[in-house]
């Protein structure tokens, strides 16, 4: 289903922002918040961990997002106790949704030898996960 999120993901794909770069974009935005310093930080989940194929930035800036949310981000704030249990909800759902459709949760896993699947199935898990995120956060009384 195509919506104004969607479409502010693309708009942000083709201004060069990565997929964990995108999330953490939307997420800031929903708080009524920018942080650029957050926003090029998440660069390094990019690509699977710098493009070097390991963990789905999609799936690592999820976890992120969740912690934007949901952590401790001053000495006297505390994290919400049901953080990790969100964040072990979203690995468990991606690993079944994409890791089980892909062979691993891995960008290479995900892209396989063919670059242009960065284009054919990205855009669906980084909306799918965003939606999960959303979803948990709603369910845990967060949002």
């Amino acid at each position: 289903m195509m919506n104004d999120v969607f479409f502010k993901m693309v708009e942000m794909t083709q201004q060069g922002f990565y997929c964990s770069q995108i999330l953490i974009k939307l997420g800031l935005e929903n708080q009524g918040k920018e942080n650029e310093d957050l926003v090029r930080a998440m660069a390094g989940l990019a690509g699977g961990l710098g493009f070097a194929g390991k963990n789905c930035g999609t799936l690592t800036g999820g976890a992120c997002l969740l912690a934007l949310y949901a952590g401790k981000g001053t000495p006297e704030e505390r994290e919400d106790p049901r953080l990790n249990l969100m964040i072990n909800e979203l690995v468990q759902w991606f690993e079944e949704e994409f890791g089980s459709l892909y062979g691993g949760i891995d960008c290479q896993h995900i892209l396989g030898e063919d670059e242009h699947n960065r284009l054919q199935r990205c855009p669906q898990i980084v909306y799918r996960t965003y939606e999960k995120v959303m979803e948990l956060l709603e369910a845990n009384g967060i949002l």
